[in-house]
C-alpha cells in the first residue's frame, strides 16, 4: 500500500490586487504575493493559515 501525501498545493487570488498564484498547503514560511508583497499565507506548525481566496485544490 503506497501513502498518500496530506498536502497539497492551492491556488489562491490576492485580495489587493487580483493576482492568482499557487501556493503550498503546509507551508512553513509567510507566503507573500509575488506582484504587490501582501501577505497570503501564514504557518501553523501545521496547514498553513491562507488570508486569500481560494480558487482550487491542485491534485
Amino acid at each position: 500500500m503506497i501513502k498518500q501525501p496530506k498536502s497539497k498545493f492551492i491556488k489562491v487570488r490576492c485580495p489587493k490586487c487580483k493576482n492568482e498564484q499557487i501556493i503550498f498547503g503546509n507551508s512553513s514560511d509567510v507566503v507573500k504575493c509575488l506582484v504587490c508583497d501582501k501577505e497570503l499565507a501564514y504557518p501553523t506548525g501545521g496547514k498553513s493559515r491562507i488570508s486569500a481566496r481560494v480558487l482550487e485544490v491542485l491534485e
